[in-house]
């Protein structure tokens, strides 16, 4: 990426940070609750917390250089459309980390923790209240939708991409969890799964939600953009997995280890399970699916997969899909502006040298 570029990013970043925290601001006043109620604005301030702590807003990134692909000038509708993606990832992270019973969350407590701090006599109370939070998250997301400031037409079609995100989400998130109890899970179901729980939402509806608010019609060019976003996604989750156990926990504002402690097939896992046998297996083999694994044990396995080579050959593949992306978004010169063509070109292959 050009300096140029980066500080266009960054622009994208700054800007959208104010926009959000001005959302938060004003969201009790069109919350209709109880004047009685207590609960609701904990949880409005619980959603606020975690949506401002960081995040590298890449959707956002995304959705306005998708908007430059057609034209550089402003764009109506894209303060609420990037809200709305982020609102979209709050609920999921609320919802990963119930999930995965996950203690922190960009450097701070996860929301489900914060709620059984908050209620420890109350577990169901905690659980509750953690669910309802990602869900008025989910519902915040498509309501901002609903209140832009666009044609019916376009406003309808928004509202259309980002319920299928969601959906598609919902099915990845699910078929993530089966995995773990499919015998015969391999590379393509785990293709699959970064496909729905990650491409479809991070990746594919910001860029029809930016192409909608500047007047085209991504549906005339569904299956490149989808076939874009699925390597994308591919090797964004790699270099998840990736980082899960070869990451820095400090950088990443979480600990390591996580996917060996959950027990989940993911790419690393995966890769290591491939790479290794006797006592080494065994390692590994132990530390999988262990809750209370320590982290000198997940040093040990970290000590294996780099002395096996797994980092080596995860680091081609997510090479490998990232220019596989490059190359299909480079097929867009004949159609949109070089300079976001080059953006989209650009971004896999920079996203994955950020993780090495």
């Amino acid at each position: 990426m050009t300096q140029q570029v980066l500080d266009r990013v960054a622009g994208y970043e700054q800007r959208f940070n104010t926009l959000f925290e001005e959302y938060f601001d004003t969201l009790s006043a069109g919350i209709d609750a109880p004047t009685f109620s207590r609960f609701t604005p904990d949880c409005l301030q619980l959603l606020r917390e975690l949506s401002l702590r960081g995040g590298k807003r890449m959707r956002v990134v995304l959705l306005h250089e998708a908007a430059r692909l057609v034209t550089a000038e402003p764009v109506v509708g894209l303060d609420a459309a990037a809200l709305s993606i982020e609102l979209l990832q709050t609920h999921g992270l609320v919802h990963d980390d119930l999930i995965d019973d996950a203690p922190t969350r960009r450097g701070g407590p996860s929301t489900y923790c914060a709620y059984r701090e908050r209620f420890p006599g109350h577990p169901r109370t905690a659980l509750g209240l953690a669910v309802l939070a990602g869900d008025l998250a989910l519902a915040l997301s498509l309501q901002v939708l609903l209140d832009a400031k666009v044609p019916v037409v376009v406003r309808q079609a928004m509202v259309a991409v980002q319920t299928r995100a969601a959906a598609d989400t919902f099915v990845g998130q699910i078929i993530d969890l089966e995995r773990d109890f499919t015998a015969t899970a391999g590379e393509e179901i785990s293709h699959c799964v970064a496909d729905y729980k990650s491409a479809r939402y991070s990746i594919l509806a910001p860029m029809q939600l930016g192409l909608l608010a500047a007047g085209e019609q991504p549906a005339l060019f569904e299956q490149e953009l989808r076939n874009y976003a699925r390597l994308v996604g591919i090797c964004g989750q790699m270099r998840d997995d990736y980082l899960d156990l070869f990451g820095d926990a400090a950088t990443m504002g979480k600990p390591t280890g996580t996917d060996i402690r959950d027990g989940k097939h993911s790419y690393t896992v995966s890769a290591l399970l491939s790479a290794v046998d006797g006592t080494e297996r065994a390692v590994v083999r132990a530390a999988l699916g262990d809750p209370s694994c320590t982290s000198e044990t997940i040093a040990a396995v970290r000590e294996i997969g780099e002395n096996r080579g797994v980092t080596v050959r995860m680091q081609a593949d997510m090479r490998r899909y990232a220019e596989q992306a490059s190359t299909a978004a480079a097929a867009w010169r004949s159609r949109w502006r070089e300079e976001s063509v080059t953006f989209f070109e650009h971004l896999p292959l920079w996203s994955v040298e950020r993780a090495m």
